[in-house]
């Protein structure tokens, strides 16, 4: 009798939860954010170790796309959860300083990769595709520490929010520009307006709908608010967690900003809501969101990490990446903050909070790959890809040492 593949599905989803709980315990017992011992135990649920995906258990089922999508769900709930948390008008006076820092480490991060790939015999084309993958900001690692912390409605939370805001935005322009000028093998009049183009669509999107969420949300969930019907079995908190979802779809389909960027946006449109309704949508989406979603997101970046078939020949150029990346965000947003405003440990605080990579990078990789700039197995593209799944190790560590006159 052939097994019901939802079968090992539940079984995959039982491992998981129950190792991100302890994973999460463990971290928290040697003081340290639960997401750091999330993603350790990713990593030994991974082809590295056990290989959960591929137990005899699983009678070879696929389950790879279906927890990448549960993942991706989870980030998207999480980011809407950091959009409930903002000050607004603390994010509004951030607003500049946001633009520089996000810009400066984006940049800055790009022209690092790119002269050490050149330096290591690597064309114009990958070193290009290297420095964009890792010029993007994967926030949620971040906020997520900030948010067991308890800082994320502080200056240099909502800066984060700010400057990881411009560096999706950005991000997502590079790598747009980085196939335009790859394809046509240099920057002719033609790439130049379709990136105008790509940056007016853009600019548009996200304009509307922080316009469409700071005025519309608010008037529909307190006039919703007033209809018995709709106040019965969770209907706020539905309403509102339909709308983040239908935020991030526009998002990508019509703005051509990541999905999380809508959901974030959808968040900080529902934190100028009454305070009760706000907290009932905060901890129903919480529930959701903290106890099966997120953690699938933190474990998922361990699964898809094989360190055994790293090569190491590549190893020299991985560390020096690693390097590159880390002081790369560091410099180019804590100059950027310095230049807002920030004293110098602020400005550290913030560069630190910059430096995890994510799906952003691995997506710009793999479309390194597709467009025929990386080979497979290539020791630029492996350690891409090592670097991006590192760094959002390392960062809560370093983020819970830079904050650790604020925390005790």
């Amino acid at each position: 009798m052939e097994q019901n593949p939802a079968v090992a599905l539940f079984f995959a989803l039982g491992v998981i939860i129950a190792a991100s709980r302890i994973g999460g315990a463990l971290a928290r017992r040697f003081g340290q954010p639960r997401v750091l011992g999330e993603l350790i135990v990713g990593v030994i649920l991974g082809p590295t170790l056990l290989d959960l995906l591929h137990a005899p258990l699983l009678n070879g089922t696929d389950l790879h796309e279906i927890i990448s999508q549960l993942a991706e769900l989870g980030v998207l709930l999480l980011m809407f959860l950091v959009g409930l948390e903002v000050n607004v008008s603390e994010l509004a006076k951030m607003g500049r300083l946001a633009l520089v820092a996000g810009t400066l480490g984006s940049l800055l991060t790009v022209i690092f990769s790119m002269i050490l790939a050149a330096l290591f015999g690597y064309g114009w084309q990958p070193a290009l595709f290297a420095g964009v993958a890792l010029a993007a900001t994967s926030v949620s690692i971040s906020a997520q520490v900030l948010l067991e912390l308890g800082l994320l409605r502080t200056k240099v939370g909502n800066a984060l929010l700010g400057a990881a805001l411009v560096d999706d935005v950005l991000a997502l322009l590079l790598v747009s520009l980085a196939v335009a000028v790859t394809n046509s093998g240099g920057a002719s009049s033609s790439n130049l307006s379709g990136m105008v183009l790509v940056i007016v669509r853009m600019a548009l999107y996200i304009m509307g709908a922080f316009a469409l969420a700071w005025f519309g949300l608010p008037r529909l969930i307190h006039w919703l608010d007033r209809m018995p019907s709709v106040k019965q079995s969770y209907g706020i908190p539905a309403v509102a967690l339909l709308l983040a979802l239908l935020f991030g779809w526009t998002a990508e389909t019509f703005g051509g900003v990541a999905a999380i960027t809508g959901a974030f946006i959808a968040g900080v449109g529902f934190s100028r809501v009454h305070e009760s309704l706000r907290h009932e949508i905060e901890t129903t989406s919480s529930s959701i969101a903290y106890t099966l979603l997120v953690p699938i997101f933190f474990i998922n970046v361990g699964l898809a990490t094989d360190l055994r078939s790293f090569p190491l020949s590549g190893l020299p150029l991985a560390l020096l990446l690693f390097l590159f990346a880390l002081v790369a965000k560091v410099v180019g947003c804590g100059l950027g903050a310095r230049w807002g405003g920030f004293n110098p440990r602020e400005a550290l605080q913030l560069g630190v909070c910059m430096i995890p990579r994510g799906e952003v990078g691995l997506i710009v990789a793999s479309l390194g790959l597709t467009v025929g700039v990386f080979q497979a197995g290539q020791a630029l593209f492996t350690s891409l890809f090592l670097v991006i799944l590192l760094t959002p190790m390392i960062t809560p560590i370093l983020v819970r040492q830079v904050f650790r006159e604020q925390t005790g």
